[in-house]
């Protein structure tokens, strides 16, 4: 796999010295946001993380190769492009055998990063169990892959949209650290609180690099999930997004909405639902969460260099 990545070449030199590397989904590009929003979202994304002295990595599958940092020419194109694959690990090799371009979810991200020497990542909010999962056994390639890829990820929780305690319950099993940043409480995407409490917090960068270190030190392979709660001027009320996603998850059922089609389903619906009140606080959730995960990318290099 490590000899099929194209790694940017400012990418693979920062992280093989050990300088902060943060790297950035395509899937919310692809399949998340909606045209202009996508670009400009990635973009302010980029900057965020250049802004926090950190190198930010966006990745994708390009015609079959997996790249690690998509140029400004190569993000533009991407973000114009219909039709792309959305890729998780089980949709890799057929993707890059097909020499077809994938959007790769925060499962796919993940591991290419791991094997690209990145140890942080920047996310809206990971994949979890779905609803009703006791009878469909939907559940995320994202919770296996945070249970075997060394990397933190920096996110506002899970999807809103998605059975939150049994995530939880799923990611304890699994043995990946669930800290929340600056708050004790797992946030519900959207909203900055879902009630369900954390175990452990960190309040600075530096506090969160050294629980990498010490995780990573005692041959620990899972990943870490470092809950960001949306910006407070964005975050939305609970129960008002409670009762949207009743009303989306009703309308998805009525579709016949199943598999990799259900998250962006959801999501568009919650937007409509919300008048756009949703995407604005995805943009802001997204580009927040990019900031903090440039300055821990930052401190841990510290620790890596010293």
């Amino acid at each position: 796999m490590d000899t099929a990545l194209f790694v940017r070449e400012d990418v693979a030199a920062a992280s093989h010295a050990g300088r902060p590397v943060v790297a950035l989904e395509s899937t919310v590009i692809a399949h998340g946001l909606p045209r202009p929003q996508n670009l400009e979202t990635a973009r302010a994304m980029e900057a965020a993380v250049r802004e926090e002295g950190a190198l930010p990595a966006t990745i994708a599958i390009l015609e079959g190769s997996p790249v690690v940092g998509l140029s400004s020419e190569q993000l533009a194109a991407f973000a114009a492009t219909d039709g792309i694959a959305k890729v998780s690990r089980a949709d890799l090799a057929a993707v890059m055998a097909a020499r077809q371009t994938g959007a790769t979810t925060v499962a796919a991200t993940m591991l290419i990063a791991a094997r690209a020497g990145i140890s942080t990542f920047a996310t809206g909010g990971i994949g979890g169990v779905h609803r009703g999962a006791e009878l469909t056994f939907d559940i995320s390639a994202d919770l296996p892959e945070i249970a075997r890829s060394p990397v933190a990820v920096i996110c506002a929780g899970a999807k809103a949209i998605l059975d939150l305690p049994r995530t939880l319950e799923i990611l304890e099993a699994f043995g990946v650290p669930v800290v929340g940043y600056r708050t004790n409480k797992f946030p519900a995407f959207y909203a900055g609180d879902s009630g369900l409490p954390l175990q452990s917090r960190v309040d600075t960068p530096a506090e969160a690099a050294r629980l990498m270190q010490v995780h990573w030190k005692l041959g620990l392979s899972s990943g870490i999930v470092f809950c960001n709660p949306p910006p407070s001027g964005s975050a939305l009320r609970k129960q008002e997004v409670d009762a949207w996603i009743a009303q989306a998850l009703q309308s998805a059922a009525a579709a016949g909405i199943r598999g990799k089609a259900v998250t962006p389903y959801l999501l568009d619906y919650l937007v409509k639902a919300s008048h756009g009140q949703t995407l604005q606080t995805n943009i802001a959730l997204l580009v927040s969460n990019a900031r903090v995960a440039a300055r821990i990318a930052k401190a841990y290099s510290v620790i890596l260099t010293k």
